[in-house]
């Protein structure tokens, strides 16, 4: 039985478990980085599509992560939120070094 998370704080470690294998991270990373650059793209040509382009982009290389990669369920289903959280923590910590793209 899944435990359930009443913290973010509780949450993360799961989360890092749910991302233990290089090519998941991979997928985040990059995934994420197309959500920042859709982001930037919408705010400099005003263009909400690119926000729609935004989330496509960022769920489908996590996804396909999670479904082919590390052959799990992402979080997202259950913990929206804390994952959407969770993406853009582990992006800036495997950005400045302090995770590694290969997991633990």
């Amino acid at each position: 039985m899944e435990e359930e998370y009443k913290s973010f704080e509780a949450f993360y470690p799961y989360y890092l478990r749910e991302h233990r294998k290089k090519g998941t991270r991979i997928m985040h990373f990059f995934g994420t980085t197309l959500v920042f650059c859709w982001l930037i793209l919408a705010a400099v040509f005003l263009n909400p599509w690119f926000i729609l382009y935004a989330a496509i982009s960022g769920y489908f290389f996590a996804w396909v992560g999670h479904f082919f990669i590390e052959k799990n369920k992402p979080a997202t289903f259950k913990y929206p939120w804390w994952s959407l959280k969770s993406d853009f923590k582990l992006y800036f910590e495997m950005l400045s070094g302090k995770e590694k793209f290969t997991g633990k």
